[in-house]
């Protein structure tokens, strides 16, 4: 039976769904735009009510999908972009109750993660939760790099206390598998709209309305402006470019705290701000080669654009750019080092025929990544638990399995 079948509990109403995030819309990023999507599908294809629980700000990057429910939150020190909830206050526990969830969804290893994830265990429904970023992977770009180890263990432990977790690659799921964690482990890749983002909108009209020469390849840089993503390796790669001679054009695609930090080390770079829908599309696919030396990523949704929109890729050689891409079939994988990048940011801008099978390449490999087949599989996992749970809950008392949860205070905010 798959979740479909299982969408009126009983025949009397719909699957209902708790999900639970540290960002589901007041600033885009893309866990959230994942997210969102998810939701819309469960809704539409499955007939699921989904209830969100989230920090919220006074203005919302975009407009959500679900019920959201806004959950109260502080800023987060050294990141005041993103917000976090300090637990589950009792006014929010009790609409979580009266809800009366089938399952709950956890997407952030935060203290509100950890307080859903009790409250979970205590209404008896299966936990599932999705993997969006390994948050010690950050901790480098914030002097705390001392912190990893413990940081890294405390993330097992809240995804080895819930029933499922959705592991955004193979890698990190085999990873999440070597810890022997009393949990599921599966894997909810991301995908993309080839009907928004295509070679088609790439636009000479608008390369010329930035002042790009229409000749020499640009290189573009895509997405939230902020240390963690590589900004230092990406502008000393461009760096080693103009030192060698070569005169780079460069196209930043996005916006964020460190955008004043970026603009000043990328003279002569174009810097778009935020742009969505067709305005991104159009101005990604109207770049020509895509960097991106973030080594932080746990897929990288931006890869997968690019990649659709026809461009040549060369990114940092992590085992989520490997789930994507081959080195020198359909992209250059390189070294975590501006010398590595820029080397191969010379042979493309030397060798168009190298660059344009690159670009085919990477082209025909982000068709296998299509948003409903993979929003489906995660509705296939939901159905699992489901069922999981109900034939745990048809055996003895003795024989069920009694999950442990850490005490709240071990969860970790998220960055």
């Amino acid at each position: 039976m798959d979740i479909k079948a299982q969408s009126h509990v009983g025949g009397a109403r719909p699957l209902r769904i708790a999900l639970f995030s540290g960002n589901y819309n007041y600033t885009l990023d893309g866990a959230n735009k994942s997210l969102n999507r998810l939701v819309a599908h469960l809704q539409d294809t499955v007939g699921a009510r989904v209830r969100v629980y989230s920090p919220t700000g006074p203005k919302a990057a975009f407009e959500p999908a679900g019920e959201l429910i806004s959950v109260p939150s502080i800023k987060i020190p050294l990141r005041g972009d993103y917000r976090l909830a300090l637990g589950l206050p009792g006014a929010i526990r009790k609409d979580v109750e009266a809800f009366k969830p089938d399952l709950v969804h956890l997407s952030a290893p935060d203290l509100l993660g950890w307080a859903a994830l009790r409250l979970g265990r205590r209404l008896k429904v299966p936990v599932v939760a999705s993997l969006h970023t390994l948050f010690d992977s950050y901790l480098d770009y914030y002097g705390l790099g001392r912190l990893r180890p413990l940081v890294r263990q405390r993330l097992w432990n809240f995804y080895g206390a819930c029933d499922y977790v959705m592991a955004p690659t193979e890698a990190i799921g085999d990873e999440l598998r070597a810890q022997n964690l009393p949990v599921q482990v599966r894997t909810w890749a991301r995908g993309v709209d080839p009907e928004l983002f295509h070679p088609g909108r790439r636009s000479e009209t608008w390369r010329a309305g930035q002042g790009f020469d229409s000749v020499r390849p640009v290189i573009v840089f895509l997405g939230r402006l902020v240390m963690e993503k590589g900004l230092a390796s990406f502008a000393e790669t461009i760096q080693h470019l103009r030192l060698s001679g070569q005169s780079p054009q460069v196209l930043v695609i996005g916006d964020g705290p460190a955008r004043s930090w970026f603009e000043e080390r990328l003279p002569g770079a174009v810097f778009t701000g935020f742009l969505s829908g067709e305005a991104l599309a159009t101005a990604l696919a109207s770049g020509d080669i895509f960097l991106n030396t973030s080594t932080t990523e746990t897929f990288g949704n931006v890869n997968l654009e690019a990649m659709a929109c026809g461009l040549a890729m060369v990114c940092a050689d992590a085992p989520n750019t490997r789930a994507l891409m081959r080195h020198d079939d359909n992209a250059k994988l390189c070294a975590d080092q501006p010398g590595a990048y820029a080397q191969a940011l010379t042979q493309l801008i030397v060798d168009g025929d190298l660059r344009r099978r690159l670009a085919n390449r990477a082209l025909k490999r982000s068709a296998a990544f299509r948003w409903t087949q993979i929003l489906d599989e995660v509705a296939e996992v939901y159905g699992e638990a489901l069922r999981a749970r109900s034939m745990e809950q048809a055996l003895p008392p003795a024989r069920r399995r009694a999950p442990s949860v850490e005490p709240a205070t071990a969860g970790l905010p998220a960055l």
